[in-house]
């Protein structure tokens, strides 16, 4: 009889392998607070630092002295972060991020903040390896499509990291040029070093 080896794993990880993950190194979350994970994901909370993005007239993506300016906006004095109506706000997660080359990861909005016309989006995909060497946030896009300010609370959940074994890959994330894998604050988009002249 022929010698059978295990089949890899592979799919989305459900809260035991989640655990499991980060208690191997696999996945590395700080803080990291059981408390947060989920059936199949892992919930991250809403850090301190924020910025609006700030365009005074068209966007070249190829040009970036025509990129909108990163605006800090303060917290209010119960330690709010305002959002105005169709504001766009730069902000990181709370929590530190780092993939082995054999995790990959979906980061999405919750319904809670959806249904109060709120979208927290990322980039969607976060690529295996991401943050391996020293952990690095996650940047967030949040828009208010309401028509009146909206206020986040600072470290209250506000997304889920859904997260995906897989048999690795050949070049990590953080080995790819002008990459965001070792970001511990908000960088603005490096795109032009991509498509065009600084």
């Amino acid at each position: 009889m022929p010698l059978t080896w295990p089949a890899p794993r592979r799919g989305i990880l459900t809260d035991r392998a989640i655990k499991r993950a980060h208690r191997t190194g696999e996945l590395a979350i700080t803080p990291f607070e059981p408390g947060l994970v989920r059936p199949a994901a892992i919930s991250l909370r809403l850090g301190r630092q924020a910025f609006a993005l700030e365009s005074t007239g068209t966007v070249d993506i190829a040009d970036r002295s025509t990129y909108p300016e990163l605006r800090p906006k303060e917290l209010d004095a119960e330690g709010r972060l305002r959002v105005e109506p169709g504001e766009v706000v730069l902000a990181p997660t709370l929590e530190k991020i780092g993939l082995s080359e054999k995790l990959a990861g979906l980061v999405d909005g919750t319904s809670d903040y959806a249904r109060l016309g709120i979208s927290v989006v990322l980039c969607g995909q976060v690529s295996p390896g991401f943050g391996n060497e020293t952990g690095a946030v996650l940047t967030l896009e949040i828009v208010n499509h309401l028509r009146h300010p909206v206020l986040l609370h600072p470290g209250t959940r506000i997304c889920n990291l859904m997260l995906f074994a897989s048999t690795g890959s050949e070049q990590p994330y953080g080995t790819m040029p002008n990459n965001y894998s070792s970001d511990h604050n908000v960088a603005p988009s490096r795109l032009a070093d991509h498509v065009g002249r600084n």
